[in-house]
């Protein structure tokens, strides 16, 4: 049973309605808080239900946010294992011949665009090296990547830490984030401590593990996303990020394009209706870093995890079903058109996707619109493209917005092609108790109680999880 009730905690719930990032609980969490007022719109209607989970008016349909099982429409997935032709798909090599590309080509022509040929050239150069990070533990690089060849081209800056005094290359995990590339400065006992009656303040970072992660033998990636391409429409310059407990960076916060208004061929004033939408473009530049990578001596490409959250959850979805090269991929939270099923009616919906966020979609994704049951593609198909490789999911009970249910039967529905390609799947259909992450399979999700996060419990499973993909090189 999903549990509905839960506190949202105050900065996590601000960067999520903000911003739609991930924020990591670093700390044990407060005690709860008693429950905020209800708060409404212009209209006079509550922006969310008596849970505390959020409510939105669609304004071309005008559907309401629905939380309640019994209230979800019936629906019927479009067929996995069934080819555009109507003949079943049996085995493993139609599988990868002809189903695969068959759905590849459905999602990029009406759900996140085709990558055009024009799409810019990327060349990398390493910008600065320091053995002496993190105690002498870790060597610290910074690999700038410039967007074609003008004279304000863009540029997209990789931070790395690999392991110091490393015998060869090692496995290296890629974090798509959200505000900044640099990791949190420890606090001192002073600045940690709580005032006399106040709950201890939760230190809040997007970073993963890092220390875990180097003791494992394995390197750490970050790349700021809006260096790759500006999260609004095509070509505006991004306003700068403020967010409390995340250093500034205003030299990385604004770009003067991005790569799709680098692609557009003279004359040229707006992608087509089946060209790239932001999330391909961010998916995009995933794949040129590991282009990096494989020239990079210190790093086992072959080894390498792709990882985000939210909107970027739905990024390393995509770029992992486009780029088998990806040995695992851990998508957090990623919610309508991402992990959870889109033709069930719960939290976020297609229309609340293409109304509020349609440059992160291809232009012909606004047919669906009110028309759900017409797209010829639903989640499972975009987790069954991950396939063979590793792919962990996770949902939190305070993020009722993203449907963590409908990603689990998400995963459950893709369960069947890997399969058939020699994997295992979940190994259930029944969605596991809290905080019991599901890691037995190729297959993985857990249902966190925390929020709209990537919480320290799935760093931790997700770490475990990801060694049976991230074997150092021999």
């Amino acid at each position: 049973m999903k549990a509905s009730s839960f506190v949202p905690y105050a900065l996590a719930l601000a960067a999520a309605v903000l911003w739609g990032g991930p924020v990591q609980a670093q700390a044990p969490a407060a005690p709860a808080a008693a429950p905020a007022r209800p708060r409404f719109d212009a209209q006079g209607r509550p922006l969310s239900d008596a849970h505390g989970n959020a409510l939105r008016y669609n304004a071309v349909t005008g559907h309401v946010s629905n939380y309640d099982d019994a209230k979800v429409r019936p629906y019927v997935l479009p067929p996995l294992l069934v080819l555009n032709d109507g003949q079943p798909v049996t085995d493993a090599e139609t599988w990868y011949k002809v189903r695969r590309p068959e759905l590849l080509e459905l999602y990029r022509q009406f759900i996140y665009g085709h990558v055009p040929a024009t799409a810019p050239k990327v060349t990398f150069q390493v910008a600065s090296t320091d053995p002496t990070v993190l105690g002498g533990s870790a060597v610290r690089k910074e690999v700038v990547g410039t967007f074609g060849d003008g004279p304000d081209a863009p540029k997209m800056h990789i931070v790395m830490y690999l392991p110091a005094h490393a015998a060869g290359p090692v496995p290296v995990l890629l974090h798509l984030v959200f505000f900044s590339t640099n990791l949190p400065a420890p606090e001192s006992a002073a600045a940690a401590a709580p005032a006399p009656g106040q709950a201890p303040r939760r230190r809040l970072s997007e970073a993963g593990p890092v220390a875990d992660i180097l003791a494992r033998g394995w390197g750490y990636a970050m790349v700021k996303y809006t260096e790759i391409e500006p999260d609004n429409k095509l070509g505006a310059i991004p306003p700068p990020i403020r967010f409390p407990g995340v250093p500034p960076q205003p030299e990385l916060t604004r770009a003067p394009v991005g790569v799709r208004t680098l692609a557009l061929a003279p004359g040229q004033k707006d992608v087509a209706p089946n060209e790239w939408g932001t999330i391909s473009a961010w998916a995009w530049g995933a794949s040129r870093v590991l282009d990096y990578f494989e020239t990079d001596p210190a790093v086992d490409a072959k080894h390498v995890a792709l990882i985000g959250h939210s909107r970027l959850g739905k990024t390393v979805l995509w770029a992992g079903a486009q780029d088998p090269r990806f040995a695992v991929v851990l998508s957090s939270c990623a919610g309508e058109m991402g992990s959870s099923l889109a033709r069930r009616d719960f939290g976020e919906t297609v229309d609340d996707m293409a109304t509020g966020f349609p440059w992160q979609f291809a232009g012909n994704f606004q047919a669906f619109i009110g028309h759900w049951t017409a797209m010829p593609t639903d989640t499972h198909m975009v987790i069954a493209l991950n396939a063979p490789h590793g792919l962990y999911i996770d949902g939190g009970v305070g993020d009722q917005w993203s449907d963590p249910e409908g990603e689990f039967l998400g995963e459950v529905a893709a369960g069947p092609a890997y399969r058939l390609v020699g994997k295992k799947d979940l190994g259930t259909s029944t969605l596991p108790a809290v905080d019991h992450p599901l890691i037995d399979g190729d297959l993985a999700f857990q249902y966190h109680h925390e929020a709209h996060v990537i919480a320290a419990s799935d760093w931790q499973a997700f770490l475990q999880f990801a060694a049976r993909y991230l074997q150092p090189a021999r």
